[in-house]
């Protein structure tokens, strides 16, 4: 790879669980249900891995940390974060920045997005400014207008690392 950039594109979805808690961008969100899955189901966190690794055409999230393996059973997306930034640095790529969107009807998440970027950005040792998150709802269509669970989607830009 002698590209000087790399766009990647990522997406995530899970449904809502009585018995978790909402962690949403790494931080946990106040709520009477959370969202399924093998890890904490962080969509966010997940859709922002798929694109970093997208991006260098590395994969997706689940042949890196399957879903399969007890390693990763309840572990915390953060750690997933992080790991799948370190696969970008050693292939020789860093990040210009991410812009995701988080799609969920409720709970309202707008108040806590300052804190999920201050959160991603300190996993990824990058200024809050390289990291965008935005929110919306789906106008109450389909399984998320249903409340039945969320999605995120990311774009990433990565750059070649300066020797």
């Amino acid at each position: 790879m002698n590209q000087q950039f790399r766009i990647g594109f990522g997406y995530d979805v899970h449904p809502f669980s009585r018995d978790r808690i909402l962690v949403l961008g790494g931080i946990v969100i106040p709520y009477e249900t959370g969202l399924e899955g093998h890890s904490d189901a962080d969509v966010l966190l997940h859709s922002i891995c798929d694109a970093m690794l997208g991006a260098l055409a590395l994969g997706d999230i689940g042949k890196h940390f399957p879903n399969t393996s007890e390693e990763f059973r309840n572990i915390d997306s953060k750690i997933l974060l992080e790991r799948t930034y370190d696969i970008v640095q050693k292939h020789g790529y860093v990040l210009c920045n991410i812009d995701a969107t988080l799609v969920i009807e409720k709970p309202k998440v707008a108040p806590f997005i300052g804190l999920m970027k201050k959160e991603i950005a300190s996993v990824l040792k990058v200024d809050e400014n390289q990291v965008s998150i935005k929110a919306t709802t789906s106008e109450k269509l389909g399984f998320i207008g249903r409340q039945e669970g969320a999605a995120a989607y990311a774009i990433v830009l990565l750059t070649k690392k300066e020797n």
